[in-house]
């Protein structure tokens, strides 16, 4: 790592074929796959995989639809998405999810009816914690190996340029690690730019921005203004069961929210209405026998009402949006093949990380498409990473200097060009310090000019929020903005006073500052 100074245990190193950052469902059945192909993997994940994450948190239902109701199911897909949904990608994915799944819940008790919601497409449902300590342990009887509490701080690029692996830390060991792979599968989430949701809370934007140190292109994060709603002054974020809800002012008159448009439920009618009175909002049209299904599946929901004391099916409950960034939205990394496999040579993405677009164009990519589309991408990913790990010339993986992003090569070449051992301490700074440092600047430039600046300013225009992706708080010039900019690491300068750093780059332009 770049500052070893912070850590008093000795570096702990590790070599693999593939190496899965995060371990979520994305990063699971990623690890599976690449494991089904024969490769060595080792997963990371920054808090304990099983029960990590926004799937830790959910009822994970998967859109799941039967060959002949696919048809009517992308149609009704491709009106929610503005016509920006691909269909090769919407076919692949229900196809995987209909292999795939089904084998996964049905042996464990759970079924699904695949003519549900009036064939537009129907859900094998799960809850979360169950699902992902399942898949933990079906991750570790495949022979992968897990650290827990050990999140990535940087990716490893060799001479190629290739991504080679990754550095982080062991945060219960106060040590370092160093993990060289032929491939790797960032599966790390989005950002949820704080939101304090419970569960995406802990996306921080991790894998976007050590993402965009390698130069990899991001699409579609101004589709990540999609506001989801909680009841005042709580944290649990079940947007489906808005569908089944109709939403009063103070004067207790029925009102729409926009619920289907582009821009969510801060669309052009919900968002006047939010800033200026309360919003009331009632479970209307659950049939009283399907009721007490409810309450079942969804205990954390209901138990905020409980403290509440309010019936949701027959009492109006006040309700706010809750911003989550590109976990609700669609953005994320660029995804470049039918594997999964990002701009960047020997780099998957696979769930929340990568952009969603083709599935849900510029409507959210939350729900039941996006489970499905975690387990999609994350077998893809992984099965890729692993054949491209396979088809490197031996040698070529797995050891060798790699320089990582931002800290100095431990080889000749890092002395030759002058490094003085220690990289600087904000990741966002690092690139000028590689001794590449000719070749990253002009794929750092690439990659701020291919991150969507103008819908981005459009964006933070209509709802007044300065989109930074991760970091701190800090303060934003503009007056007009509801919310402080964020971008960067703690001590970090303003996104609008930073030239070097990618997220400050779109933060500026977004604002109306540059670009």
């Amino acid at each position: 790592m770049a500052d070893g100074s912070r850590h008093s245990s000795p570096e702990l190193q590790l070599a693999a074929d593939v190496l899965v950052i995060g371990g979520g469902p994305a990063g699971t059945w990623a690890a599976l796959a690449a494991r089904e192909q024969g490769a060595k993997v080792i997963l990371v994940d920054k808090g304990w995989c099983g029960a990590s994450g926004v799937g830790a948190a959910a009822t994970i239902g998967h859109w799941w639809v039967a060959p002949e109701g696919r048809a009517a199911a992308m149609a009704a897909k491709a009106v929610d998405a503005c016509g920006l949904a691909d269909e090769t990608w919407m076919e692949r994915v229900l196809a995987e999810t209909w292999a795939s799944w089904p084998g996964f819940a049905e042996s464990r008790g759970y079924v699904g009816d695949p003519t549900y919601r009036s064939g537009r497409g129907g859900q094998v449902v799960v809850q979360g914690p169950v699902y992902l300590r399942e898949m933990r342990r079906l991750v570790l009887r495949a022979g992968v190996t897990i650290l827990d509490h050990a999140p990535a701080v940087s990716l490893l690029m060799d001479a190629a340029g290739r991504c080679a692996g990754a550095e982080g830390v062991l945060r219960q060991k106060d040590q370092r690690w160093r993990i060289d792979a032929r491939a790797v599968v960032l599966a790390a989430g989005g950002s949820a730019l704080r939101s304090g949701c419970i569960g995406s809370s802990v996306n921080t934007g991790d894998a976007l921005l050590m993402a965009a140190e390698l130069g990899a292109e991001w699409s579609g994060m101004e589709f990540s203004n999609y506001y989801g709603i909680v009841p005042k002054g709580g944290s649990v974020d079940k947007n489906g069961y808005l569908l089944q809800a109709a939403f009063f002012d103070a004067a207790g008159h029925q009102v729409h929210l926009g619920w289907s448009s582009p821009y969510g439920v801060m669309g052009t009618a919900a968002a006047p209405l939010f800033g200026h009175e309360p919003v009331f909002c009632q479970f209307t049209q659950v049939p009283e026998a399907n009721r007490p299904f409810l309450r079942a599946g969804q205990p954390n929901l209901f138990t905020q009402f409980d403290r509440l004391g309010v019936d949701p099916f027959t009492q109006k409950f006040e309700v706010e949006p809750m911003f989550e960034g590109s976990v609700r939205g669609s953005g994320g990394i660029v995804v470049k093949g039918p594997d999964c496999a990002s701009s960047v040579p020997g780099l998957w993405v696979a769930g929340d990380a990568a952009s969603r677009e083709m599935l849900v164009g510029a409507s959210s990519g939350a729900g039941a498409v996006n489970a499905a589309w975690t387990l999609a991408s994350g077998r893809w990913a992984g099965a890729g990473a692993a054949r491209s790990a396979r088809a490197l010339a031996p040698g070529r993986g797995g050891a060798g200097a790699r320089a990582p992003v931002g800290a100095p090569d431990r080889g000749g070449a890092a002395a030759a060009a002058g490094a003085s051992g220690r990289g600087p301490a904000d990741r966002s700074q690092r690139l000028s310090h590689r001794p590449d440092a000719d070749r990253d600047a002009r794929s750092d430039r690439g990659a701020r000019r291919r991150v969507a600046v103008r819908p981005a300013r459009r964006g933070c225009a209509q709802r007044a929020v300065c989109p930074g992706v991760v970091g701190d708080a800090v303060p934003c010039p503009d007056r007009s903005h509801r919310r402080p900019c964020q971008t960067g690491k703690p001590g970090d300068a303003p996104a609008h006073g930073s030239s070097g750093n990618v997220i400050g780059q779109l933060a500026k332009a977004a604002c109306g500052d540059g670009g």
